[in-house]
């Protein structure tokens, strides 16, 4: 089975982070139980100093490279996503897609509305390439502007129904598509770093969250086990 993750500034991590990626990745060891891949066409974290994904300074230099493969990028969102998706898919015939997206959409990008219209065109990008690919995607997790800026807020609450009808509407046997829940407990003033992007913590509930979802549905892996740095 292949793993594609797709995201945001949340997922690609920036140099010396650990990322939520890699927590899945040792998620999927310890619980897969058969072979697997993850897959995507970049490896790198976000240089700071750089403004540019350019680091390979993760935070244990023993991830394999094999594994830090992903589609995510610093400042991209579903507007990015989409107009690669089909590409993507096809060059990587990834099984499935785990998809964090839209907070810098609607921050910077879109509005709620247009960002579910992106969000519908990455679905249909991605069938046209593998028309059996599995997805699951994270809801927008309200950061630190929403709790400081009321429209902003309302705007990720009308994306997030928003992201729930396109499932609803979009989800066949032939190719699921699952709707994670904000991680348990998920506090972005203890798992983030900055009110947005997740500390170590942050990354296992945002990890956790993606294995819980794939076991109960399609009895994936098994239960997270927070394993230490």
């Amino acid at each position: 089975m292949r793993f594609l993750f797709v995201g945001d500034s949340m997922t690609i991590g920036r140099a010396g982070d650990w990322t939520w990626r890699y927590r899945m990745w040792q998620h999927l060891n310890a619980t897969f139980g058969g072979p697997y891949r993850i897959v995507g066409p970049r490896t790198e974290l976000y240089d700071t100093f750089a403004d540019a994904p350019v680091s390979h300074d993760y935070a244990d230099p023993g991830f394999p490279a094999h594994a830090r493969r992903h589609l995510a990028g610093w400042g991209e969102g579903w507007q990015h996503m989409a107009p690669v998706a089909a590409r993507t898919v096809a060059a990587h015939k990834p099984d499935v897609l785990l998809v964090s997206l839209g907070l810098i959409d609607l921050g910077f990008y879109t509005d709620a509305e247009q960002t579910a219209v992106n969000v519908r065109a990455f679905v249909a990008g991605a069938r046209e390439a593998r028309p059996g690919v599995r997805m699951v995607f994270m809801p927008v997790i309200p950061n630190s502007r929403a709790e400081a800026d009321p429209d902003f807020a309302a705007e990720v609450d009308r994306f997030n129904e928003l992201l729930a009808k396109a499932v609803a509407d979009l989800s066949t046997p032939a190719s699921p598509i699952l709707l994670a829940a904000r991680p348990e407990g998920y506090d972005i003033h203890y798992d983030t770093y900055d009110g947005t992007h997740p500390n170590a913590s942050g990354e296992h509930r945002l990890a956790g969250e993606f294995a819980a979802v794939m076991h109960q549905a399609w009895g994936i892996g098994g239960p997270y086990t927070r394993r230490a740095d």
